[in-house]
């Protein structure tokens, strides 16, 4: 049978410790075993071991403490728990000092073979994950974020500057600009990069199951929760929470969030006690939050707090010269399996430069990866990307014509919300429904039209 990991046993009982031994032996593990916890010790400062398993309860030295020395010595070794006297505080003690498990004697034997074989194989994957870190730390590096143009350099300045810091940060920008790519270089180049990289879109979810994702909830706590669940801020603990789209959230959540910043303490939904956290918060938004701040949409308080440092992205048609680098990067990344590298031929490219490109570098890489698919020769030409980027670019007067046309819009907006206001006697949810808009969205058209 393979060799499935090396385990140290550690108990007083002898007529246990050897009956496990037998039973592990059999079960593909290397074992070594003795009744002292003090030579257990010994042991793991001059062997390797993947797991060790010790009593409670023991003469001199015990478990605990055992665990507390070889946990320093080695934090990713596999300490499981065993004893004859049942204690949650002890348990609770022992899961503190950084246990895997604990089992009451008797145990099953089907039990701790479970238990074991579900500890390596976390531990399994704690290793890739390690590896996926690694790769991460490497991909996310200033040096591989493409950009020469003097907006991209000013931009990776700050996070240059910021990324070693705890400081709250804001990135502002258009959709598909990259800003939860800027948001993943602060973090894999900070203190934190070995804690999670942990990601929300603000603006996906109704206010009730936002709060929940991020702070999460306890069973009962209502209607379908059926089990606890751990938040978002909990499950970045030590590392980055990147609140995508912040603007999108209600004022109800923005005091939440405040509460969450200031005091770095977070309590789920149905919870009666607040929980510690230590995350750093970097958020993002495609709105002008002074101007939200303004007409009170978003708390003035909340974004003096995550915006202590801020920074803008670009968009793409504001750095023409960093189309190149990312056309030669996306032909790579698209690449077709055995086949040549293909390439953009110039009368492509000058569409590219003209192009105002509203979908930013989001809409670029799309583009790139269906002309590589529909490209029959080996050079991507104008008829092999999408028919709208051939179209010559608005003119001054057009470009009046369209802000006339959605300041007229705006206006008959206004007049019908108001009209159906008024007919609905101020049922914001019923006016919502005949609209058919979210309720937030409508809070939102009344703040902004003064209604």
């Amino acid at each position: 049978m393979m060799m499935q990991g090396k385990i140290l046993l550690v108990d007083d009982e002898k007529d246990l410790l050897e009956w496990l031994s037998v039973v592990l032996r059999k079960e593909g593990y290397i074992v070594k075993s003795t009744t002292s916890a003090e030579e257990a010790l010994l042991w793991f400062k001059q062997e390797s071991f993947d797991m060790v398993i010790s009593d409670i309860r023991m003469p001199v030295l015990s478990g605990v403490e055992l665990l507390r020395q070889v946990k320093k010595h080695n934090p990713e070794v596999i300490v499981l728990m065993i004893t004859a006297y049942a204690s949650v505080e002890t348990a609770v003690k022992a899961l503190r000092f950084g246990a895997y498990d604990y089992l009451t004697k008797p145990f099953k034997l089907d039990d701790i073979k479970l238990i074991i074989k579900k500890a390596f194989s976390q531990k399994r994957i704690f290793s890739d994950d390690k590896s996926l870190e690694k790769k991460l730390k490497e991909r996310y590096r200033f040096s591989n974020i493409i950009g020469k143009s003097k907006a991209m350099q000013q931009v990776f300045d700050i996070v240059d500057k910021v990324a070693r810091t705890n400081t709250t940060v804001l990135i502002n920008g258009e959709s598909g600009t990259g800003k939860e790519l800027i948001a993943k270089a602060i973090h894999y180049n900070s203190l934190r990069a070995n804690k999670p990289f942990v990601s929300i879109d603000c603006g996906a979810l109704p206010d009730e199951l936002l709060e929940s994702e991020l702070f999460g909830h306890v069973k009962g706590s209502f209607t379908g929760a059926i089990s606890s669940k751990q938040g978002l801020f909990e499950v970045a603990d030590g590392g980055t929470l990147f609140l995508d789209e912040i603007g999108e959230t209600s004022q109800a959540t923005q005091a939440k969030l405040l509460r969450a910043l200031q005091e770095r303490e977070i309590r789920a939904v149905g919870a009666t006690r607040p929980v510690k956290v230590d995350v750093r918060v970097v958020a993002a938004t495609n709105r002008n939050l002074d101007e939200e701040v303004r007409h009170e949409n978003f708390r003035k308080d909340l974004f003096y707090r995550i915006s202590v440092i801020s920074m803008h992205l670009p968009k793409l048609y504001e750095r023409t010269e960093d189309i190149p680098l990312l056309v030669s990067h996306f032909l790579k990344k698209y690449q077709l399996p055995g086949k040549p590298l293909k390439k953009v031929s110039q009368e492509c490219m000058d569409v590219f430069s003209r192009y105002r490109w509203p979908g930013n570098v989001r809409e670029l890489e799309n583009a790139i990866e269906s002309a590589i698919a529909l490209a029959e020769s080996d050079t991507i030409t104008p008829t092999d990307i999408p028919q709208r980027m051939l179209q010559p670019p608005e003119d001054v007067e057009e470009q009046i014509t369209s802000e006339s046309l959605k300041g007229k819009v705006e206006q008959f907006e206004k007049e019908l919300i108001a009209r159906t206001m008024s007919e609905t006697g101020g049922n914001k949810n019923l006016v919502a429904k005949i609209l058919k808009m979210t309720r937030r969205n409508l809070d939102y058209k009344i703040k902004r039209y003064g209604l």
